[in-house]
């Protein structure tokens, strides 16, 4: 149960391509019904189609193109995007559980900030690691990463994801 990212971007250009696409067909069409100039000349279209080779270099440049960026919008439907619930270890019964990652982050970030001598932490959380950058107070003791590791050690058994991750402290100087 990794419930993963949309791919809303991706969606949002095919739509935006789409509705212009469709907005000036439509356009030329009215005007065709009306009498009148349309945007869009089909007789001049089909004959510029019909007189262009497929080798020639323009033919050739725009499907480089449009294979490129239709590849550009392939990719994100195809690859996995970045977990937003972590699926929790089952114990016992058989519920399916999970922790947002935005929360985690944040009990993480917490349970660092906790700690004596800590003046800020900033936080990643990755699938296998969480990496914590500490920023060390002036009072801060020397074993400052390691009490900073137990507390992170600590709040993940509290959270107890199925896949633990390593966890990796960094110091950093005073403020």
């Amino acid at each position: 149960m990794i419930r993963r990212s949309r791919r809303s971007l991706a969606a949002t250009v095919v739509a935006l391509v789409g509705l212009a696409a469709c907005a000036l067909v439509a356009t030329s069409a009215i005007q065709l019904l009306l009498h009148k100039t349309p945007v869009l000349d089909y007789t001049r279209a089909a004959n510029a189609a019909h007189d262009t080779n497929w080798s020639e270099l323009p033919v050739v440049i725009g499907g480089a193109v449009l294979a490129a960026l239709g590849l550009a919008l392939l990719l994100p439907a195809v690859l996995p995007g970045r977990p937003l619930v972590l699926p929790l270890r089952e114990t016992g019964a058989p519920l399916i559980s999970g922790a947002g990652t935005r929360g985690m982050a944040a009990v993480l970030r917490s349970a660092a900030e906790s700690v004596e001598g800590v003046a800020a932490v900033k936080l990643k959380l990755r699938r296998k690691t969480v990496t914590a950058r500490v920023d060390a107070g002036r009072l801060a003791p020397e074993d400052l990463g390691e009490q900073v590791r137990a507390a992170l050690e600590d709040q993940l058994g509290r959270i107890d994801p199925a896949t633990r991750p390593h966890v990796r402290v960094h110091i950093g100087g005073t403020s």
